[in-house]
């Protein structure tokens, strides 16, 4: 079974910490590099941060320094750490592989996403 369980999101005051969790079915997590992602009011999603199966990471300039993407293979999880949070990061957070993970066949196929865990940052 296909799935991406976010949870962790929240309103926080600029300046605040918040740590989402995402777990993952084996058929997605595998060895595949893990990413979050978040999409703000009226803007296209984009990608946040990324972690390899074997640790690597990259961020995005605008969260570099202060989020922190992590994973746990044993456990099929992908979390992600956000200090000294600020209004622009709200959104809606969702995990997916990288690039993201796509199900169905032919003309059915598409991406999967998760529900995604709202985050709100007030100034």
């Amino acid at each position: 079974q296909v799935q991406l369980v976010e949870s962790g999101g929240g309103l926080v005051q600029a300046g605040g910490s918040l740590r989402l969790s995402c777990a993952a079915s084996g058929s997605i997590f595998s060895l595949n590099t893990m990413a979050w992602y978040r999409q703000a009011p009226r803007k296209q999603r984009e990608r946040v941060a990324s972690i390899t199966f074997g640790g690597s990471t990259n961020y995005d300039d605008s969260v570099k320094g202060r989020f922190t993407i992590s994973r746990d293979n044993a456990k099929n999880t992908v979390s992600l750490q956000m200090n000294s949070l600020k209004p622009e990061d709200t959104g809606l957070y969702y995990c997916n592989t990288n690039p993201p993970f796509k199900s169905g066949l032919g003309r059915d196929r598409r991406e999967y996403w998760g529900q995604g865990t709202q985050v709100t940052v007030s100034s």
